[in-house]
């Protein structure tokens, strides 16, 4: 268990992929106008990066090294076209706005990275969950870069969300800021880059603190005066 606690943690916190190993930047970057967005292609990323683990892991010892790589971008590149055409058929509208990042998938470095690293030397299992947790690692920070984007660009949160659930979902987006006139720099290119760096910030600063915290010496008790 202390193994699949270790992935956990390394997806998640240790070896994040959005503010840590700061890979996939390009989708990071590009998508998240929005939380919705941000989750929606993390989601269908964690599980491109489960089911290519999964997938490889069983078959690592039979695949000729000279030719991993273009066996593993094959493996990638298949399940990518399944997801892609599975948000194409039942959330028609999402796909239109993520557009060409859903393909590239297949490209992103982090999946590739995982498949090579981690799904080519070990068991099915832990392999899967390495790629889930990865990918929902960089999920919850395409989230909460969306977020912050969306909320300081227009006052709401979670706008959109009626692309995957349909016209419905429209009542449960969030009005944080009513009567907002908008933050138009927040949407644009620079606020990613301004809104990953205080994600990247905020995460080292905790990793400091942590640190001075465990490396600080324990005070000495003095003695008791005598009476």
């Amino acid at each position: 268990m202390s193994i699949y606690k270790d992935i956990a943690v390394n997806g998640l916190w240790k070896q994040n992929p959005g503010v840590v190993q700061l890979l996939g930047l390009c989708p990071t970057l590009a998508v998240t106008t929005s939380a919705v967005n941000g989750l929606s292609l993390g989601l269908a990323t964690a599980l491109v990066m489960a089911a290519a683990n999964g997938s490889v892991s069983p078959v690592r010892k039979f695949i000729p090294g000279e030719i991993r790589v273009p066996v593993f971008i094959l493996v990638i590149a298949a399940l990518v076209t399944v997801i892609d055409m599975s948000i194409n058929a039942f959330a028609h509208p999402l796909h239109k706005v993520l557009g060409i990042f859903i393909p590239l998938i297949v490209v992103n470095c982090i999946v590739l990275a995982r498949v090579e690293s981690f799904a080519a030397k070990n068991t099915p299992v832990p392999s899967m969950l390495d790629g889930f947790m990865m990918g929902t690692g960089l999920t919850l920070v395409l989230g909460l870069l969306g977020g912050m984007r969306e909320l300081v660009g227009k006052g709401t949160l979670f706008s959109g969300l009626d692309l995957v659930f349909g016209p419905a979902a429209k009542q449960f987006v969030l009005t944080v800021i009513p009567d907002y006139h908008g933050f138009l720099l927040a949407i644009l290119p620079p606020g990613a880059f301004l809104g990953l760096g205080t994600l990247i910030a905020i995460r080292n600063w905790i990793e400091i603190r942590k640190t001075a915290q465990t490396n600080s010496p324990t005070p000495l008790l003095k003695p008791a005066p005598n009476y």
